[in-house]
């Protein structure tokens, strides 16, 4: 998910009560919603050390406690540098209790892993006791009406403050857990209704006529805002087959062959591409991998793709038939040697 969705998931959870019960909630547990995504730091060691490290152990159940202890540290230590300021004379609303601050900061923590498993790029929640990713691919990555309704809840309370003012109303001191709570709702209704409507269209791929082949294995990737279109992806023994599906007609539009993706054969390059750093990282990552090579150029270079079919189709944030996110490239020389990795287009050097 979005790291502004992620923060002003935590602010919404601090304002539906959490921030009456200790002082500090709602700063505790707006940077423990976004917190786990530091982990994006690693891409100061290049685009494959981020890729590799990208929802590593700051996403995992092991790992969240340390990072609420991290949080509720940084926060005392706030703390006792405000109490020495002489000009810290204004009360805090709410008492000073540590030990809640860090339960409090543990739940927006839980509800980062929450929100990132319900993208179709997954976790590993159980890592490094399991190292399997986990993805419930029913909400876009980027999902406008999330956004839309934490936005609305956090603005509302201000506006109407303005108009409490104007006539004199008395300021409350804790604003917004009504607009909060009806959010946090609002947000279980949506994803409640995607995950419905994503178990409809894998019900659909399932159902669909593939000329006899056999199906091995469905998926259904989200697109944003409509919860009832869905891209399709059904693997056969010889090939992939991408499609779409309506789930409030429940229809399944019909695949020709631009729509068919025929497995790759295995080469000596792919071998030694799926070998190098960039393609082990890749291969633990996807769960539809399609690794290519398009032959050797004039110097000798033979160039073996890595892409993952789960974002290879278009929506309004995203051109995934032109240019797939999250896409690798290796470069393998005629004595079968890597000699350059990339990400997305981005050198490893």
């Amino acid at each position: 998910m979005d790291p502004i969705t992620h923060l002003m998931s935590g602010v919404c959870l601090a304002r539906a009560g959490f921030n009456r019960k200790a002082a500090y909630a709602a700063v505790a547990m707006t940077l423990a919603a976004e917190a786990p995504d530091l982990d994006v730091l690693w891409a100061i060691n290049g685009p494959i050390a981020a890729f590799q490290h990208h929802r590593g152990w700051t996403h995992t159940f092991l790992g969240i406690p340390f990072e609420a202890a991290v949080i509720v540290g940084g926060v005392w230590l706030f703390h006792r540098w405000r109490t020495r300021q002489p000009t810290s004379s204004k009360p805090l609303k709410a008492p000073i209790r540590w030990g809640l601050l860090y339960c409090f900061s543990l739940i927006a923590l839980l509800s980062h892993l929450l929100l990132d498993w319900t993208n179709n790029y997954g976790l590993r929640p159980f890592f490094p006791f399991n190292p399997r990713w986990y993805a419930g691919s029913f909400v876009f990555i980027f999902e406008p009406v999330l956004f839309l309704i934490l936005l609305i809840a956090l603005i509302a309370p201000s506006l109407f403050g303005l108009i409490s003012s104007e006539v004199g109303a008395r300021r409350p001191a804790f604003r917004g857990q009504g607009w909060a709570i009806a959010a946090l709702l609002a947000m279980a209704t949506v994803l409640t209704i995607r995950f419905v409507e994503h178990q409809k269209a894998l019900q659909i791929a399932q159902a669909g006529d593939y000329n006899g082949a056999p199906v091995l294995r469905v998926a259904a990737d989200p697109h944003p805002i409509n919860p009832f279109l869905w891209q399709t992806i059904v693997e056969t023994p010889q090939s992939y087959r991408i499609s779409s599906a309506d789930t409030f007609n429940n229809t399944l539009a019909t695949s020709d062959q631009a729509e068919v993706i025929y497995k790759p054969p295995t080469t000596l390059a792919t071998l030694v591409a799926k070998r190098s750093w960039l393609g082990e990282v890749y291969l633990d990552w996807s769960q539809y991998p399609v690794v290519t090579e398009t032959g050797a150029d004039p110097d000798g270079l033979t160039t073996v793709s890595f892409r993952d079919l789960r974002f290879l189709y278009d929506t309004p944030f995203l051109s995934g038939r032109q240019k797939t996110p999250l896409s690798g490239t290796v470069y393998v020389d005629a004595d079968r040697r890597v000699v350059r990795m990339e990400m997305d287009g981005r050198i490893q050097h």
